[in-house]
This record gives C-alpha cells, sequence and structure tokens, in this order.
C-alpha cells in the first residue's frame, strides 16, 4: 500500500521535508484555510498540490472535504451545499486528486476524553471514558433527555451503570478539570479540522447545543435518507471525474449525544453501499474506529469490504473490560493489523493507507503537535506498518 502521512498544511509543525526523509510517499491533507462550506478554487488546490510536489511527495487523498451540517440534516440551503461541494470536487479532479475521505457524522468528528492518557511504558495515548463522556453530557451540556439516554445506554457484553459513575465523578470533578474536558471533547479534537468548533471558540458549549438543535428531528432514517440523497447527487460528478468517495466510520461507533450514527457497524456499511451502488461509492476503513466497538469483527469486515475500500486507516484500539477504549499500539489492540494488512494487500496493493492516530512519546507532547498527531509517534507506527507490509510480500 502507499504509505501517506495526515498532514494539515503550510502550518504543520511537521513539515514535509521531515516527512520525506521518514519515507512517507503519499500526504492527505485539505485546504485547512477555507471556510466551512465555500468553494474550493482550483487555484488554491493548484498552489497546495505543487507546494506538495516541490517536496517530492504526491497529493494522494483529501481528508477531508467537509460535509456541511445543512447537507447532513436537510436543512433550507442543502442543494445549495450540494452544488458547492460537487465544484470542489471537480475542481480537485481537475488537479489530479481523485479520493476524497469525508464523514457523515452530525456535529462532532471522532471524540475522546483524554488526549495524554498514560501507558505503562511512559507513552501516551488517547483514551475514550464513557462515564466522563456521560458527565459532560448531563452536567456540562446539560442536553435534555441525557438522563434517561444514558440509563438505557449498553456496552455489548459490559454490564455498568453509567449514571451511578457519573454521580462518583461529580464528587471530584473540578472547575479545570470540567474546563479540560470541554477542551478535549470540543476544542483539541476538532478545532485543527476545517469543521464546527475553531481554537479559540469563547462559547463552544453554546455553540454544542445550537448544532444539536439542528438535529432534533433526525432520527437513524432520516439521517441514512440525507446521506442517501447526498451521495445520489454527487455520484454524476464521480462519474465524470473518476472520484472516489470513501466515508469515514462514526468514532466511537456508537450513538452519541442523542445523535444518529449510521456508519457504525457490517449492517451500516452494507446499507449505504447499497443504498448508492456505485464502486466510487466507497469506504475509509479505518480499523481504529471499528476495533473501538466490540460488536465488530474488524477482518470480517474488511474481507467483505476490501473491494469497496479506496483508503486505509491501520490503527488499532484495545477495548478494557468496562468497554472504554484507548488506542493501542500499531501491532496490539484487536484489530490484529498483520491480517488487515494481507487483505488489503492482496486485493489492491496500490491503497492509500495512512497509521492514523499514533501514541505520544520521546517528547512530542512538549512540540504541540495535534492531538493524536504526534511525529515520533507516528513516525514509529509507520516503521512498524512499513515492517509488516515488507514481511507479507516475501
Amino acid at each position: 500500500m502507499e504509505k501517506t502521512w495526515r498532514w494539515f498544511g503550510k502550518n504543520d509543525k511537521i513539515t514535509l521535508a521531515m516527512l520525506k526523509q521518514i519515507g512517507v510517499e503519499g500526504i492527505v491533507t485539505a485546504l485547512h484555510d477555507v471556510p466551512l462550506g465555500e468553494v474550493w478554487t482550483r487555484e488554491k488546490i493548484n498552489e497546495l498540490r505543487s507546494y506538495i510536489e516541490r517536496h517530492g511527495l504526491r497529493w494522494s487523498v483529501v481528508e477531508s472535504l467537509p460535509v456541511t451540517e445543512t447537507i447532513k440534516y436537510g436543512g433550507p440551503d442543502r442543494d445549495e451545499q450540494i452544488e458547492i461541494y460537487k465544484q470542489s470536487m471537480r475542481n480537485l479532479a481537475a488537479e489530479g486528486i481523485h479520493t476524497i475521505c469525508y464523514n457523515f457524522m452530525p456535529v462532532l468528528d471522532w471524540a475522546r476524553t483524554d488526549l495524554m492518557h498514560p501507558n505503562a511504558d511512559g507513552t501516551s495515548n488517547l483514551y475514550f471514558s464513557f462515564a466522563h463522556f456521560a458527565y459532560f453530557d448531563i452536567h456540562i451540556l446539560k442536553r435534555e433527555g441525557a438522563v434517561e439516554d444514558w440509563r438505557k445506554f449498553k456496552i455489548e457484553g459490559v454490564e455498568r451503570d453509567i449514571l451511578a459513575e457519573v454521580e462518583t465523578i461529580k464528587q471530584t470533578m473540578t472547575q479545570e478539570q470540567e474546563q479540560q474536558l470541554i477542551e478535549n471533547i470540543v476544542i483539541k479534537t476538532q478545532g485543527f479540522v476545517s469543521g464546527n468548533f475553531k481554537e479559540g471558540e469563547k462559547h463552544p458549549v453554546e455553540l454544542f447545543r445550537r448544532l444539536l438543535d439542528l438535529y432534533k428531528d433526525i432520527d437513524t432514517d432520516k439521517l441514512r435518507e440525507n446521506m442517501k440523497y447526498f451521495l445520489s447527487a454527487i455520484m454524476p460528478v464521480c462519474d465524470e471525474c473518476g472520484i472516489n468517495m470513501c466515508v469515514h466510520p462514526d468514532d466511537p461507533p456508537y450513538p452519541i449525544l442523542g445523535l444518529p450514527r449510521i456508519v457504525t457497524c457490517d449492517s451500516d456499511i452494507e446499507w449505504f453501499l447499497n443504498a448508492v451502488d456505485n464502486p466510487h461509492n466507497g469506504l475509509t476503513f479505518c480499523a481504529g474506529s471499528l476495533s473501538a466497538g466490540a460488536h465488530n469483527d474488524v477482518q470480517m469486515l474488511a474481507r467483505k469490504y476490501a473491494s469497496r475500500t479506496h483508503f486505509v486507516h491501520l490503527r488499532s484500539c484495545q477495548i478494557y473490560p468496562n468497554g472504554d477504549f484507548t488506542e493501542a499500539s500499531h501491532l496490539g489492540g484487536r484489530a490484529d493489523i498483520v491480517k488487515l494488512a494481507k487483505i488489503f494487500e492482496k486485493t489492491n496493493p496500490q491503497l492509500p493507507m495512512r497509521v492514523d492516530h499514533g501514541m505520544t512519546m520521546l517528547g512530542d507532547e512538549e512540540r504541540g503537535y495535534n492531538a493524536g498527531y504526534s511525529f515520533l509517534g507516528r513516525m514509529y507506527a509507520l516503521a512498524q506498518v512499513e515492517g509488516v507490509l515488507r514481511a507479507i510480500k516475501e
């Protein structure tokens, strides 16, 4: 597979020169300076593509060309936003970029509660605690219906009283810890991508509530209907321009915040691929997101959907006995990256692959990298995966 790396543009503290030295072949990036919902012009795409190529690399995948909330919930300007999206697609194709990763997660992209969870070896990883996320939902966001939702919430194979755990957390939670939880959930995992929340947002909780209100009448069926509407509208452009669209699974692969999540498991993937049955309508196979759900047999999903996978995120999660999860070593966790690499190498050895989130290690934490996107931790992961790829070819 092509060894790619998510890079956040010219302001990224990790430079293209650094990536060239460690064996990266393709860059996964976006026009992070273009406001949400505006056309990506051919001029701006060309300028960034040319900059990447001057460093001996190629712009392999767009991650992400954001789908605005109005497309997801079916707002009054949905068709206008879809037309803007289609023009950005055409402009990308005209510049030789033909793979677009996107997501259809309402309001939030990926979510974690702890961005520096310590490991026994001295490294740290991203971590998701259901109880702390429920605390955020109930006591910080104060979402209507949150208590009842968490009372009914079930994690496969786990007996757990989330509300009791939330009450225990409440006894010792400080104002500083609450603010850190807001930063972790709303800003530090969202603010460095072209999304709803930005670094420096003065009232993130209020903005969060306003965005949730947009989905008051949106259930799973309606969100699926809106995804099908979007995909049906853009597939003619995919056919015209040779663009592969690949949706990222929901992370975590559970319904949260009273919002429907529709790319969480086998039946979800099967649904959206069949709903718009076009080979350009495909999947970003994020082994980390999928392995965070105990309900997912990750190797089975890889075998089943390899032919409709256009982009691979090779990482792995470890699920604890209570259902909480953390990012694992790229040679650990429940995804089994060796088996996944064999599956995808056999199906399409030209697939772009990135190692995705990595450990924070050896001073990464002092260098101001984006949450989950360390340099040394990801370089170590890339070396591990390159070894796997080389070994399975022998």
